[in-house]
């Protein structure tokens, strides 16, 4: 992506965030829903752990993590995001969190600083996810963990595009949600051995779905127009539920998956 595009991405998504802050701390589909519940069996996190957790948001999965390792490192490219997410921190007893302001893809640490990254619900915003997972590769020592979950796309393209448009027309900060196979590919390609997996649908009520990013009415109308004249198939994958010509419901692909850095031994060799 060429850098002013990158830099209007990161732009969009600073404003979206900062003005709706508190909106993604008590929003449903981020402070609940059982991945939350999986982190701590997934990631098997250890006492003495330092974990940094990108682009934190309200700081569910920062919060979750908190009581059993030393300290987590959370991040996010926006202030006002930050801010909220500390004040929720703080109102459920949590102290051993540091707040730092970072670009996911440009992350300000040391190589192989912590035991375990995280990022949850948040790629999708990232304009270059390449960059950012050999981020992730980078700041994680050999053998540590990364818990990654987000929204993702089917492999077929057209259909992809066609859910990534829904998003953009939503929410002008979304950059682009990859299928799962992309994402193997990155992971492979910087050391991250997927150790385990699992796909789910996540079911919205649109009118509030739509909402809670859109800047009026006009915006809301726009994206439930799309959809309805959309092909059968399509609407079909996303189990859109319509009633009277309005939406009710869809839903959407999320991945989880929990991955270990490969190391290299003393001749260079992977292990």
């Amino acid at each position: 992506m060429p850098q002013k595009a990158t830099n209007e991405q990161k732009q969009a998504v600073q404003e979206q965030f900062g003005k709706n802050a508190e909106h993604y701390v008590q929003s449903p589909s981020h402070a609940q829903g059982d991945d939350l519940a999986l982190l701590k069996d997934w990631i098997e996190p250890q006492p003495q752990w330092i974990v940094l957790d990108i682009a934190t948001g309200g700081g569910h999965v920062a919060r979750t993590l908190a009581p059993h390792v030393q300290q987590v490192v959370a991040t996010d490219l926006t202030r006002p995001m930050l801010e909220a997410a500390s004040r929720a921190n703080q109102r459920a007893g949590t102290k051993n969190i540091l707040y730092v302001q970072a670009d996911a893809e440009q992350l300000p640490f040391l190589d192989e600083s912590f035991e375990a990254v995280t990022c949850r619900i948040a790629a999708h915003h990232f304009p270059q996810p390449e960059q950012f997972i050999r981020e992730v590769s980078r700041v994680l020592r050999p053998g540590g963990r990364f818990l990654f979950i987000d929204n993702v796309v089917p492999a077929d393209p057209e259909l992809a595009d066609f859910i990534n448009r829904i998003e953009k027309m939503r929410d002008r900060s979304h950059g682009r949600c990859l299928s799962v196979e992309q994402w193997q590919q990155l992971f492979a390609a910087n050391r991250l051995q997927v150790l385990r997996q699992r796909d789910r649908k996540k079911r919205f009520d649109f009118p509030a779905w739509v909402r809670r990013t859109s800047e009026g009415p006009q915006q809301e109308a726009a994206v439930e127009q799309f959809i309805l004249e959309a092909k059968e198939q399509w609407q079909a994958y996303l189990e859109v539920k319509v009633e009277n010509q309005r939406v009710l419901t869809h839903q959407l692909d999320e991945w989880m998956a929990i991955c270990q850095k490969k190391g290299n031994d003393q001749h260079g060799d992977e292990v």
